[in-house]
């Protein structure tokens, strides 16, 4: 691997190799970020489902009492 990097020559060891593991530094970001955040919006969606749920379950008792 040593002997690779040296072949290189010195504007791709000093601008190519820096930009592409920004490049993949920023993907795997956005990755994790989009994980995050789907995994975020279906417990949001999850809470509201459970949320309306109880609503539906505390409104059908009620009206069976009356």
């Amino acid at each position: 691997m040593a002997e690779l990097w040296k072949s290189l020559p010195s504007w791709v060891r000093n601008i190519v190799v820096p930009v592409l593991v920004l490049v993949l530094a920023w993907n795997i970001v956005t990755f994790v970020f989009g994980v995050v955040g789907a995994l975020l919006a279906m417990l949001v969606k999850l809470l509201v489902v459970v949320g309306i749920a109880a609503a539906v379950v505390i409104l059908v008792k009620k009206a069976a009492k009356s």
